[in-house]
């Protein structure tokens, strides 16, 4: 969900139930009208909020949280990544001047050393693994790595299968380079694997073969995983289980795992269907229940599960999609978007959510609300070229169209080629607004791009 330049936090709610999981709500901040970091504060301490992570190390923020009682995780941002990977002495400044003037007053617990580093357009995944371990020995150095984890957080897509849940495999590209050095630096320090999940982007994206009560953790009939006999009552399930799967299959099935990111929701284009209160509501209730109140996943079932909600506030000033604003728990003036219980008290006297109603949501009309992500000329040839390599390569979009006697060879032009391969990886995102940026070369457009006979998709 995030990219970058995004300063979103997440928020920790520990259950009291001993082999219950815990339950954690982003706070995002990118909008003009949201609540300043003391009021944010004060919210938190009265929906009984005792972690939270951020994406930055602002000051401001951080001065906010000195003495709450909170503990916090902090970010080093993906463009700090080729830095912090080439010189400790990098990574020893940045924690002497980010780390140490808060804590242990501002409780810093974690440091996630980038964010979905494999879908960054600017290749930052060859810096990740040592920017994570110079950041490492500077809190060793600094006699604070003890009480302080490191971690990444990574997207689905980084995944080469997923279905069924048992064949969960990384994709090959990834493993040798920067995967497993990864899993083994994390089961060294102790550390988890932070995965950010949405069955949302699945779902609008195979609504006819996924239906809305297994999104929803509603009741169905399941889905049967037919090399263990796994059976899934939920999408949610099945899409950790495969990332559980990956790691098993590369010998690390002893390196934990938190949901850094997951949500639904309570807005959305005419093109994604589901996007709506109730929805969203079902979907964050039924999750909080499930997280609170059982155990782990099928094919982990003792390890509790540690999710973290998307998102804390509405926030205006995201781009792309309608959805993409609309993922709060919260308006900015603090008011409940819908009501939802989020501590294991609360559950006691709320109703459950979990009684099919798929029946109501329907698919959107043919074309409506379609978006298309476009190569934005002004960026220049070279900046365009880049981006159409990252694409075509690391970035996985289906360039075979493009090639030399394919169907969208012509018009042979950079901005022809550079918009479909960009529109690919768009799409094949489920449209997510980070993956029509690639450095200011693409833009989003909701009229069909022109280029000769060329139809570009909307999804795969």
């Amino acid at each position: 969900m995030n990219f970058p330049h995004l300063l979103c936090a997440f928020l920790f709610i520990r259950s009291v139930l001993s082999d219950s999981g815990t339950i954690g709500i982003n706070y995002g901040r990118i909008a003009d009208d949201l609540p300043s970091p003391p009021l944010v504060v004060q919210l938190l301490k009265s929906q009984g909020i005792t972690k939270v992570k951020l994406y930055d190390t602002d000051s401001t923020v951080l001065s906010a949280f000195s003495g709450s009682g909170i503990s916090l995780t902090v970010a080093l941002p993906n463009q700090q990544l080729a830095s912090a990977a080439a010189k400790q002495s990098f990574t020893d400044s940045w924690v002497q001047s980010n780390i140490l003037p808060h804590h242990p007053n501002t409780k810093i617990e974690a440091i996630a050393v980038g964010n979905e580093v494999f879908v960054d357009p600017q290749n930052t995944t060859k810096f990740l693994v040592s920017a994570m371990k110079n950041v490492y020995a500077s809190l060793v150095k600094y006699d604070v790595a003890s009480s302080i984890k490191i971690s990444s957080p990574i997207a689905l897509s980084a995944l080469q299968a997923s279905y069924p849940s048992s064949a969960g495999a990384f994709k090959p590209e990834l493993v040798e380079p920067v995967i497993k050095p990864m899993l083994a630096f994390l089961k060294q320090t102790g550390s988890y694997l932070m995965v950010n999940a949405y069955p949302f982007f699945a779902y609008i994206g195979n609504t006819d073969t996924i239906s809305l009560d297994y999104a929803l953790f509603r009741e169905n009939a399941g889905n049967k995983d037919p090399n263990n006999g796994l059976v899934y009552k939920t999408l949610f399930e099945a899409q950790i289980d495969a990332v559980y799967a990956a790691m098993t299959a590369l010998g690390f099935n002893d390196v934990k795992m938190v949901i850094s990111e997951t949500g639904w929701p309570s807005k959305g284009d005419e093109n994604e269907v589901g996007a709506s209160t109730e929805n969203a509501a079902a979907y964050n209730g039924n999750l909080v229940r499930r997280v609170l109140t059982a155990g782990g996943s099928p094919l982990r079932p003792d390890e509790p599960l540690d999710v973290y909600l998307f998102a804390l506030f509405n926030e205006n000033q995201k781009t792309g999609a309608t959805s993409e604003k609309n993922y709060g728990l919260f308006y900015p003036n603090q008011k409940k978007v819908y009501d939802i219980p989020l501590t294991v008290e609360a559950l006691k006297s709320a109703p459950s959510l979990n009684e099919s109603k798929s029946k109501v949501v329907e698919a959107p009309p043919s074309g409506a609300g379609q978006t298309w992500c476009v190569a934005n000329e002004k960026a220049g040839e070279e900046k365009l070229q880049k981006a159409l390599d990252y694409a075509c390569g690391e970035g996985g979009a289906d360039c075979r169209p493009i090639q030399e006697g394919a169907t969208c060879y012509h018009p042979n032009t950079l901005k022809a080629h550079a918009s479909y391969a960009f529109n690919s990886f768009y799409q094949k995102n489920y449209r997510k607004s980070w993956s029509c940026y690639f450095g200011g070369a693409a833009y989003v457009v909701t009229n069909s791009p022109k280029f000769g006979s060329c139809e570009f998709p909307t999804g795969y």
